[in-house]
């Protein structure tokens, strides 16, 4: 079994010295590691979730998000302290390939590109739809050639902004986070304050036959079938321990 494992990922074995060349500057106090870490959920607030009311109706999805919340702070827990004790640059990979091996850490790396190469083309494609609805009365009315201009401008500002330096990108960030929580309160003051709230559309799914609009619409199968919306809300919170490396007290500022 060992021998298949190295077949399957095999490592080199390096002196200090070649990984002490490679160390990452520290660069991120507590604010620009708090504002990277909601950068990354806020997006969830804005879309995502709210896919989930179809399957679930409100009582199922806010269900689904309990639960959600419970497995993310377990898992905010422990790799809260994982980062502190292991503070690598391959944030999860490190973690699983110091207990699992080399064979544990290569699936968990592989896994971890996937998730972090799929979610940022969920982000623009939601980008596009937000800046048609800006642009256009009518969203439908967009050319359609319009979506893919708007995914490649937003992939290539968040490219240009990685390339030219960690500290640009988590300043950046900083900005971005703070103005996406500002749009936030104003939205749901401003829903709030116009009356616009209405408690009767939480329950305006069509329930199945022998269920309630008012309770699970879709039964219990609609809170699970909900799960992968409500983990919005959250997603994305574990990409912090990457940045454990450049921070200034990583004990004391990523817990």
């Amino acid at each position: 079994m060992a021998e298949r494992r190295a077949e399957l990922a095999r490592y080199d074995n390096v002196d200090r010295d070649y990984l002490d060349r490679r160390r990452l500057r520290p660069s991120a106090g507590w604010v620009l590691l708090w504002a990277l870490g909601v950068g990354a959920v806020i997006s969830g607030d804005f879309f995502g979730w709210n896919l989930g009311l179809k399957y679930a109706g409100f009582n199922g999805l806010a269900i689904a998000t309990v639960l959600m919340a419970v497995m993310y702070v377990c898992m905010v827990f422990t790799i809260a302290e994982l980062s502190a004790a292991l503070p690598h640059a391959g944030g999860f990979f490190s973690f699983t390939r110091n207990a699992l091996g080399p064979l544990g850490g290569f699936l968990c790396g592989l896994t971890d590109t996937i998730e972090y190469v799929v979610t940022p083309a969920v982000i623009v494609v939601g980008i596009g739809g937000y800046l048609d609805a800006v642009v256009f009365t009518d969203p439908s009315q967009a050319p359609e050639w319009l979506p893919l201009v708007w995914w490649t401008l937003a992939y290539t500002i968040f490219v240009v902004i990685n390339v030219l330096g960690v500290e640009l990108t988590l300043r950046f960030g900083l900005i971005v986070t703070g103005l996406a929580a500002a749009v936030l309160v104003v939205f749901y003051a401003a829903t709030l304050a116009t009356g616009s709230f209405d408690t009767e559309l939480l329950y305006n799914i069509p329930a199945d036959e022998g269920q309630t609009a008012r309770g699970l619409p879709h039964g219990w199968l609609g809170v699970f079938s909900a799960l992968p919306f409500a983990i919005w809300f959250y997603l994305a919170i574990e990409q912090l321990p990457l940045a454990a490396e450049e921070s200034h007290d990583v004990v004391r500022d990523m817990p």
